[in-house]
């Protein structure tokens, strides 16, 4: 017997045999006491991210704003070759760049050679500090978001919400779901923080309105 078949005959032995589906409890809170994109939930976001040593930026919710923020990012660090998904408004990757819109063919190692990605998302969570990715045309598939050493994600402040559950129910969860809570990091080795491990070791948010 594989340990798949007996981790399934343990079940079906604990289970015996009833269909019958026990009740979730669901006694957590399923909404915030804030609307979303209101102030106190950006404020709120930004301290978690900037505790997490993400980078943040405001700008007006408009492309030429949200492009000319990207734009200031990207040349603090010195980066002028990104990738974007098929879906991210074009005022959005500013002029001069060389922009590579990602069309599914480039594996780890050429994801490896460019510095930065540049996305838009789908929902943030103002208390814990986490933006929400489901692989559209507007958040690229997953490869994209976690190879390069730098991400740029765009946030609008409409879609920052203060619960966990509240972000869930903007969520297809059928599709690719990522979710983004600063930098990547481990501190497993010894205690001693490491970046960029699993994923981006800089993250740059751009809070859109």
């Amino acid at each position: 017997m594989s340990a798949r078949e007996e981790v399934l005959a343990r079940i079906r032995g604990a289970l015996g045999n009833s269909t019958e589906v026990p009740d979730v409890p669901r006694a957590y809170r399923e909404q915030g006491e804030h609307a979303a994109g209101s102030a106190e939930l950006t404020d709120q976001l930004v301290d978690r991210l900037e505790d997490y040593r993400a980078s943040v930026v405001r700008a007006a919710d408009d492309d030429d704003a949200i492009g000319t923020a990207i734009a200031a990012a990207l040349a603090d660090r010195g980066i002028r070759d990104v990738i974007a998904p098929s879906g991210l408004p074009p005022g959005w990757l500013p002029s001069g760049l060389s922009a590579h819109i990602d069309d599914g063919s480039l594996g780890a190692r050429d994801l490896d050679a460019i510095p930065a990605v540049v996305t838009g998302s789908a929902v943030a969570i103002s208390e814990t500090g986490t933006i929400a990715l489901d692989g559209t045309d507007l958040t690229g598939r997953r490869a994209i978001t976690l190879v390069p050493d730098t991400h740029v994600v765009v946030v609008r402040a409409a879609d920052v919400v203060q619960t966990v559950p509240e972000a869930l129910r903007r969520l297809d969860p059928t599709r690719p779901l990522t979710f983004i809570s600063g930098p990547s990091a481990t501190s497993d080795i010894e205690l001693d923080r490491v970046e960029g491990v699993h994923g981006p070791r800089n993250l740059v948010v751009v809070l859109a309105g």
